[in-house]
């Protein structure tokens, strides 16, 4: 064998290798990133869900006599707001992530204030769709849960493999950034006052 060969061979194995090494990192950031989208588009069809019962909740309390028009609107504008508010699966940034759940929280405080005022309607609490829904909405709101807490579990799946050194080193070069989390709002982690004074 000629001498000359030997560090041509050795120069091919170790391109070889590191081509290898990039194929595969890429195609596991690649599934990854998508099981991350995925998820994210299982949190929006929640949200939309939610959305939908909203509108025919709203609808419901409509019919109610002399039901409280400022807070029937305020659930309108949110669900307004909340609905016109998307995220691009491809581009979920901070910012993007922070805007969306600031409608969404809106929306849940809107309908929270409904829900307390239609405690005021004897009407409305034993009309059978007007109950149907709100048990509807609870189990939604399991669901939009659930949907949040996987979508954290495929971008911090996605986040550690691209994070890891080498990993690191060819995300960069192939434009894996970070994706950003769905995190709780601002004050949910201290508890809620409860006033238990019926005076």
């Amino acid at each position: 064998m000629k001498k000359w060969l030997i560090p041509l061979i050795i120069i091919a194995a170790i391109v070889f290798g590191v081509y290898n090494w990039a194929v595969g990192f890429n195609n596991t950031a690649v599934e990854h990133e998508a099981n991350a989208k995925t998820a994210w588009s299982n949190v929006e069809s929640s949200y939309q869900r939610r959305n939908d019962l909203i509108g025919n909740l709203v609808n419901t309390v409509k019919g109610a006599a002399d039901f409280e028009k400022t807070t029937l609107t305020q659930v309108i504008e949110a669900r307004a707001k909340a609905t016109s508010t998307t995220i691009d699966p491809s581009n979920i940034t901070p910012e993007n992530l922070a805007t969306f759940q600031q409608a969404q929280s809106g929306l849940s405080g809107a309908l929270s204030r409904l829900l307390v005022t239609v405690e005021r309607y004897p009407e409305l609490k034993a009309n059978q769709n007007f109950l149907d829904l709100q048990n509807q909405l609870e189990g939604t709101e399991n669901r939009i849960n659930v949907a949040r807490d996987r979508y954290n579990q495929a971008v911090n799946t996605y986040d550690i493999f691209t994070s890891k050194f080498p990993n690191k080193i060819l995300a960069g070069w192939f434009g894996f950034d970070e994706m950003a989390r769905y995190k709780a709002d601002p004050g949910a982690e201290q508890a809620p006052e409860v006033d238990f004074d019926f005076d």
